[in-house]
């Protein structure tokens, strides 16, 4: 089994993070590749609190600490999510409601 120290720190590679001012500005990264990036980190970090509370409830040696923080970052990462797909639906209707 793993154990839950080598699984719960995230890279900071693997948080999610605004596009960078170099990559913005040529132009090679889009809205749709950031918001798939954003996505695919929120379900990573969804995975390794699954794999902690797996850890933790199987007797592995996990910190309940660690294992705590690890779904409370998925969480609100997840609520983050859903509050800008909320916002986005909102934009989305008020662009379709405009008549031309």
């Amino acid at each position: 089994m793993n154990t839950i120290n080598s699984a719960l720190p995230v890279a900071p590679s693997s948080m999610p993070q605004a596009p960078s001012v170099d990559k913005a500005a040529s132009g090679a990264g889009s809205f749709k590749d950031m918001l798939l990036d954003s996505i695919q980190d929120v379900n990573s970090m969804q995975q390794q609190a699954d794999k902690a509370v797996e850890t933790l409830m199987t007797g592995g040696d996990a910190n309940p600490a660690e294992v705590m923080t690890a779904v409370q970052k998925a969480d609100i990462a997840f609520r983050l999510m859903m509050q800008m797909r909320n916002k986005m639906m909102q934009v989305y209707q008020e662009v379709k409601d405009i008549r031309v």
